[in-house]
């Protein structure tokens, strides 16, 4: 396969690089590596417009930029490489994306680039911050990727997946699930730097809110893989019937045309 890599805990991120050794050890897969050159989590979709972006070529088809997930993801597709990769894979990023977090997330962001783009992708992630067996989330990655042909409608694959930093022997299997929910973060923390001013540290997320079953909440808890189909498309539509009949109203009062 020709395989785009990238991340958003920076192109020296112990996960990224292991992935990547990974995927090499078939000789048939062609990885190209293109990522931040410093950590960037929880840039979101953010691309950068008021500066300029530099490449930096470090061997080996390893390259960093001096930008965000979302602009490596961006320069590879559209200038660096000569054709379009079979998948663009995002990780493996050091912390859970559940949930909530997903709005947050480069790691996700930088797998919703590459569906932006036309390619079909996956985000994963190991449920430590400092993991212990990135191991295992390389074989899931590399047993999704042998049944990838035969993902349906794999043309608008999103799929964002979290492996519990278990040992491979512990792990119960892979769930499909939703995202779940968390309650809404906790405070902005401040304090003041050495000359008095005020400065604000942004607070943990919130607690899990809706972690039922069926969640990717409950499935790591409980020892498997999540696997998270998810999509670009924002819209709600199960408001659009309720949202028609508001403005609906509100141009009969106001008499608009």
């Amino acid at each position: 396969m020709d395989i785009l890599l990238s991340n958003d805990d920076g192109f020296l991120a112990s996960g990224i690089n292991q992935l990547r050794t990974s995927l090499l050890q078939e000789a048939s897969n062609r990885v190209t590596l293109i990522a931040p050159h410093q950590d960037c989590s929880g840039a979101s979709n953010s691309l950068t417009l008021k500066t300029p972006l530099r490449l930096t070529n470090h061997g080996e088809r390893i390259y960093s930029v001096n930008g965000t997930p979302t602009d490596s993801v961006h320069l590879g597709l559209t200038s660096l490489l000569t054709s379009k990769p079979d998948i663009v894979i995002s990780g493996i990023n050091a912390g859970a994306n559940l949930g909530d977090d997903v709005l947050y997330s480069g790691t996700v962001a930088a797998a919703m680039e590459g569906r932006f783009l036309d390619c079909p992708a996956i985000a994963v992630s190991s449920t430590s911050f400092q993991p212990k067996y990135f191991d295992s989330a390389t074989r899931v990655v590399k047993q999704l990727l042998g049944q990838i042909n035969h993902y349906p409608n794999n043309d608008n694959m999103i799929l964002n997946v979290n492996v519990p930093d278990l040992p491979w022997e512990q792990i119960k299997g892979i769930k499909v699930t939703r995202l779940g929910r968390r309650h809404c973060p906790e405070p902005i923390y401040k304090q003041k730097d050495p000359h008095g001013k005020d400065m604000y540290w942004v607070g943990p997320p919130g607690a899990e809110l809706d972690a039922d079953e069926g969640t990717d909440f409950y499935a790591i808890k409980h020892g498997y893989v999540s696997v998270t189909p998810i999509h670009i498309d924002l819209t709600r539509y199960q408001a659009l019937e309720s949202t028609t009949d508001w403005i609906n109203t509100i141009v009969h009062e106001k008499n608009i045309a």
